[in-house]
């Protein structure tokens, strides 16, 4: 029987001050927030459309704080709290704990209005056949990242934010001799710059 493909979705609590904070300048704090918020439940609505398997919220500070339990989001989420340490001690804490469930893992954020069902698809039909699957953001990250095996170097001393964690993972999963399909290059939405981009309905 084929594994299950769980769907972790990295997110800060839509906190004004706390999330976006690139976009303060632009839309202020509470627009900042508001934008997160709408972006955060758009996710969570592809991600649940997709139908790959069980749906977790990674939320940061946690699952009970009155932002995120404000939200209007599937029931049928499961939450979890994100672990200590940088992006990447979290992302491995989290892909280690659906990997031992013995369920493949797709790890999202929630900046990307471009990723949708189609790609999701695509990613879980990826890990199929190959250990890796990625998408590259159009900053030099990536939107998404997704396993069937675990070896941190994938997440270990990362620069991240920067241009260039797309190339410096690829480069280590090239190392660790394993395939990867690499999805198209997507857009998240993170800068000021990036607000053009926006489609009508999150203006």
């Amino acid at each position: 029987m084929p594994r299950k493909t769980r769907i972790v979705i990295f997110a800060k609590a839509p906190i004004p001050g706390f999330c976006k904070t690139r976009l303060i300048p632009a839309l202020g704090a509470e627009g900042a927030a508001a934008l997160a918020s709408k972006m955060l439940c758009r996710t969570v609505v592809i991600a649940r459309e997709a139908d790959l398997g069980p749906v977790e919220l990674c939320v940061t500070p946690d699952p009970d704080h009155a932002y995120l339990r404000a939200l209007e989001v599937s029931s049928e989420v499961v939450w979890s709290r994100q672990s200590e340490g940088d992006l990447g001690a979290r992302m491995a804490t989290a892909v280690q704990r659906t990997l031992a469930r013995d369920e493949n893992v797709l790890c999202i954020g929630t900046d990307c209005l471009e990723l949708n069902v189609e790609h999701l698809h695509k990613a879980a039909t990826a890990l199929t056949h190959d250990p890796v699957v990625i998408a590259p953001a159009s900053d030099g990250g990536y939107v998404l990242l997704g396993l069937n095996q675990f070896d941190a170097s994938i997440f270990q001393d990362m620069l991240w934010s920067t241009d260039g964690v797309f190339q410096e993972t690829m480069h280590r999963i090239v190392r660790l001799g394993w395939s990867v399909t690499q999805l198209e290059t997507l857009r998240d939405i993170d800068e000021p710059s990036d607000l053009a981009f926006l489609p009508v309905e999150f203006k």
